[in-house]
């Protein structure tokens, strides 16, 4: 009976990343029109959306290969599990032993290698500038990410997100410069990472700025419902892992019981309306910068992310 438990408990994690998701990507638009003055879309808009793309027939240009067709649920696949694997309202769940940083950076960086050569294989001129795009802002953003990795990891003693939680929720953390720039590295990587503004801004086809939107210009259908749907999670999943290292509180432990895994899901929700909150605020706040200035966006977050590692270096209390 506990297996059949912790199995459910494991169940409903996956299942409410995957519900929640499109919610949260609405609650940033709406929030976003609203700063502006707009009325904007419903908060459940992007459901309606992925709904219609699910039933709408799938369009493929002539020279598409098998790669086109099964790259957008090798995306959603590997984002899904990535987005399922970090803690959101509960520690010690039953594939907690999985739920490794690393482990989640090679997940995303399968979703975006398929991502990118999907945008190649059309051999249309604005997949290949988006794939090439995609791919030196990864070049970019995972170096940084591995800083903060290690920076993370020399202060709790290991890679482990849940063990990574238990220790942020203990007195011996303290206040620590090393963790204020790890924070400030990964909230760049995030926005990098997920084509927000400054970076990017998913709500244009321009082609001199386009970088996500480019490489899935092609994709109808439930394909580019799948690579939506991916992207989404993908947002998720980095509030979710900010709020699960520098924000764990509200987090369920190992065995903890309904009621504890009802305030770990309400803790959830309110750190993901926060995170969009932010978002949406920081998104109205600044414009979009010009393509070859990410470098020197994500070359700041790498350095924070060095800086971070190298202070621990000079003494454990930094």
């Amino acid at each position: 009976m506990d297996v059949i438990a912790d199995l459910t408990v494991q169940g409903v994690q996956m299942a409410l990343v995957l519900l929640l998701a499109p919610l949260l990507t609405g609650f940033v638009r709406k929030l976003k029109a609203h700063l502006v003055r707009r009325q904007g879309p419903s908060v459940f808009q992007p459901y309606r959306d992925l709904l219609r793309l699910l039933r709408k027939e799938v369009v493929l240009a002539e020279n598409a290969s098998w790669l086109f067709r099964v790259a957008p649920y090798l995306i959603f696949a590997a984002t899904w599990v990535a987005a399922a694997l970090v803690p959101t309202f509960a520690t010690g769940l039953v594939f907690s032993w999985s739920a490794d940083l690393i482990a989640i950076i090679a997940l995303l960086g399968s979703a975006r290698f398929f991502l990118a050569l999907a945008g190649l294989d059309v051999g249309t001129s604005f997949g290949g500038i988006g794939s090439s795009r995609e791919m030196l802002i990864g070049t970019l953003a995972e170096p940084a990410m591995i800083m903060i990795v290690f920076t993370l990891a020399l202060i709790a003693g290991s890679t482990q997100l849940a063990t990574m939680a238990d220790y942020m929720l203990s007195p011996a953390v303290g206040l620590r410069v090393s963790l204020g720039l790890s924070l400030i590295a990964l909230i760049m990587v995030a926005i990098a990472e997920n084509a927000r503004i400054p970076v990017d801004n998913p709500a244009t086809h321009l082609e001199l700025t386009m970088v996500h939107e480019a490489m899935v210009l092609e994709y109808s259908g439930r394909h580019l419902a799948m690579i939506e749907l991916a992207a989404a999670l993908k947002l998720q999943l980095y509030i979710s892992l900010i709020a699960c290292l520098f924000a764990p509180w509200g987090l369920a432990r190992d065995g903890g019981g309904i009621a504890a895994y009802a305030v770990g899901i309400a803790f959830f929700i309110v750190k993901l309306a926060v995170g969009g909150l932010l978002l949406a605020l920081f998104e109205t706040a600044i414009a979009k910068m010009r393509v070859f200035r990410v470098p020197e966006f994500l070359g700041a977050a790498l350095m924070l992310g060095l800086l971070g590692t190298l202070l621990l270096f000079v003494s454990k209390g930094l």
